[in-house]
């Protein structure tokens, strides 16, 4: 199973729900570490760190620094932005489709979509 670190605005009730769903789901919420209130570029260094793929809902920012990382040829264990406009239910429900479907290695130096574009 992948470990996930969950950014600063990330829906709570997504993070709930998938809990449920997979209950031994290794996520993580940025506001529960050292990292709160931290730039992306530095949320996504701990990340790499700590081994753990980003969970977020910031397309405009958040995965442009991803990008950047990679681009750098820096450590990007991976980012997942789920979309905003997907009702709680969806979004855990295709969560954990990818999650379960997945080893940590599919989502290095990569980032996903939820809804899968």
């Amino acid at each position: 199973m992948v470990r996930l670190l969950a950014d600063e605005n990330f829906n709570n009730a997504v993070l709930k729900g998938l809990r449920a769903a997979l209950p031994d789901v290794d996520v993580i919420r940025v506001q529960d570490t050292a990292m709160y209130q931290a730039p992306d570029p530095d949320v996504l260094e701990w990340a790499a760190q700590e081994g753990r793929i980003v969970l977020t809902h910031d397309v405009d920012t958040m995965v442009g620094f991803a990008y950047d990382r990679v681009r750098a040829g820096l450590t990007m264990l991976g980012v997942i932005e789920v979309a905003t406009r997907l009702s709680v239910g969806d979004a855990v429900e295709h969560l954990a489709i990818m999650l379960d479907a997945s080893m940590p290695d599919d989502f290095v130096s990569q980032v996903k979509y939820v809804p899968i574009r």
